[in-house]
């Protein structure tokens, strides 16, 4: 595919509540601002266009099926490899928005985490900027029974040498969102 998911510079938004939000409003400073701006969230409420949006706009129904057909084959070609395990929904999606941009020549990916972070499918970008907004206690199964395993996962976003700006945080996630950017040098802002 031409690693399109590093086509664009990158804010990474990770977090409990209000990410989607965050994220949202970061694109449409980016588009006023005079940036082509690409925009990844999920969940979508009436069609999954909703998810991938280009200076705020829905990408259309004929650029949706067009994207599908271009990266199609690289999906099936992992799904076919013992080495692939089956790739999930969400992967499919993310990879389209990663390919959209690259294709609409976006100077900027804004990425809403699906869930957590650490393991998350959009966390294979090089973001210039790591936002992480509240975190509490969710999905607890999968991320962890603690804030702090929480937060670590959701910290794992968190690249060396970047920003990271993290909304005001109970004190044992932000001991860890304090504790892994000090570990890879990434600058915090609270």
């Amino acid at each position: 595919m031409g690693d399109p998911h590093l086509a664009a510079k990158t804010v990474h938004v990770a977090g409990t509540k209000g990410k989607g939000s965050i994220a949202a409003m970061i694109a449409q400073v980016l588009t006023v601002s005079g940036y082509r701006t690409g925009l990844y969230t999920s969940p979508h409420f009436h069609t999954l266009r909703e998810r991938i949006r280009v200076d705020g706009n829905l990408i259309s129904e004929e650029e949706f099926a067009a994207l599908m057909t271009e990266v199609k084959p690289y999906f099936e070609a992992m799904n076919h490899d013992p080495l692939y395990r089956q790739l999930t929904f969400f992967e499919v999606l993310t990879a389209l928005a990663f390919a959209c941009f690259k294709q609409e020549q976006a100077d900027f990916q804004v990425l809403e985490v699906g869930l957590g972070g650490r393991l998350d499918a959009t966390n294979v970008t090089e973001p210039e900027v790591c936002v992480i907004t509240p975190i509490s206690l969710e999905h607890t199964q999968v991320l962890g029974d603690s804030l702090e395993k929480i937060a670590y996962e959701k910290a794992g976003i968190i690249k060396p040498a970047r920003f990271v700006v993290s909304s005001a945080q109970l004190k044992e996630v932000s001991q860890v969102i304090s504790d892994v950017c000090r570990q890879r040098g990434a600058n915090l802002v609270q």
